[in-house]
């Protein structure tokens, strides 16, 4: 016998908040998301893959920090630098092969100074085979396993290369990872200025135009290549929340800075933390084919919090999406549906919705009383009802 499923909505509505204002950007591409609530606040060209510029170094950061983490490489530990490290122009710590350079100095060199050479000198430390190529295609590896589909590494600094990508989503994806996986790591990315033995004192500062504007920016890291464009992954935090961001394709270091800066203020500004509904609050009963009850609750397993414009009034129109009628037997927390929400001029939100209850499968009778149910509506619908 076959079971005809077919996809359920379920409209609902909540009175929340009013429309939003979109946020206009100039950037090619660009992706915002509130950290605290889940909130996209802005997707455009987010899945794109793009030139990252430096921006692709935070991959570089990712995976040598994993390698402090496991013992790997050690904080005071000295590298050596290739000659392949010491002949990148660009951004640099001005490095030479008789350098043995700390961990801890590589590191900051390529935070705050954005060091082509010190990310070589860390990829050829850490590459499979001892190469750079190596450790890119490592760093790809990595960055699929982490939920990262939209980038491909060819080199550790993110010097142009052809098929060297990242999309903004991904770019933002891996700057949540940073600052929850290594939170003791994630402070070089706030400072200012990293002098390393005295060189080069045109870089010592941090190329990130947000740091010390007192609005709550603490990273991450800025990029620029002629194919790129200007751009920039950032962070800030304000009060409980905090807000990611990943832009590029900008014109110029000024646009960037300014666009940045708008960015964080809108986002903290203009939107305010709301409760759509508690974990455990039945929102709908979806219909359950064989089982010992005839419908099963629709809940959330967490509170579902959003971002909505500070002005109250208006509606958030919602739905509920399931395949049904779903099947038994069922456990309380099975995922069954998802509940689908966007506040206006905002990306959709879509949470899982999970089973409020178990449903035992039913036994004869049920199975029966099924089956003739079934039988009764496909005579009812006439010769094209099948079964």
């Amino acid at each position: 016998m076959r079971l005809f499923r077919n996809l359920s909505v379920i409209l609902l509505s909540f009175a929340l908040a009013a429309p939003a204002h979109a946020f206009e950007t100039s950037a090619r591409a660009a992706y915002v998301v509130d950290v605290t609530t889940g909130t996209v606040l802005l997707n455009k060209n987010a899945d794109t893959p793009l030139p990252p510029a430096s921006m692709s170094k935070l991959m570089t950061l990712y995976v040598a920090f994993e390698a402090v983490r496991s013992g790997r490489l050690t904080l005071d530990e000295r590298l050596p630098v290739s000659q392949h490290a010491m002949s990148f122009g660009g951004s640099t710590m001005f490095l030479d092969t008789t350098d043995r350079v700390r961990v801890e100095d590589l590191l900051r060199g390529i935070v705050v100074l954005s060091g082509n050479d010190a990310c070589v000198v860390i990829a050829e430390a850490l590459s499979p085979d001892g190469t750079e190529a190596g450790f890119a295609r490592f760093m790809t590896q990595r960055a699929q396993q982490l939920g990262m589909t939209n980038s491909v590494f060819k080199n550790a600094s993110g010097w142009p290369a052809e098929g060297h990508v990242m999309s903004m989503r991904d770019l933002a994806l891996l700057s949540r990872r940073i600052i929850e996986d290594f939170p003791e790591f994630y402070e070089m990315f706030a400072e200012t200025e990293f002098r390393f033995d005295g060189r080069a004192p045109s870089n010592i500062h941090n190329r990130n135009p947000l740091l010390g504007l007192g609005i709550g920016a603490d990273g991450l890291k800025t990029g620029h290549t002629q194919e790129a464009g200007y751009g920039l992954t950032g962070s800030a935090k304000q009060g409980d929340r905090r807000v990611i961001f990943a832009i590029s394709g900008l014109d110029s270091m000024q646009a960037r800075a300014r666009e940045s800066e708008a960015i964080v203020n809108w986002a903290f500004r203009q939107f305010a933390q709301k409760s759509v509904v508690k974990a455990g609050e039945e929102l709908a009963r979806a219909p359950v084919w064989m089982g010992e009850a005839a419908t099963v609750g629709l809940t959330p397993a967490e509170d579902v919090n959003t971002l909505l414009p500070v002005l109250d009034g208006g509606e958030l129109k919602a739905e509920i999406v399931f395949t049904g009628p779903v099947r038994a037997p069922l456990a309380k927390g099975d995922v069954l549906a998802e509940l689908v929400f966007a506040p206006a001029d905002l990306p959709e939100t879509r949470v899982p919705l999970v089973a409020a209850e178990d449903v035992a499968q039913g036994g004869f009778l049920t199975r029966l009383r099924t089956v003739s149910g079934l039988l009764l509506s496909r005579l009812q619908q006439g010769p094209e009802g099948t079964l």
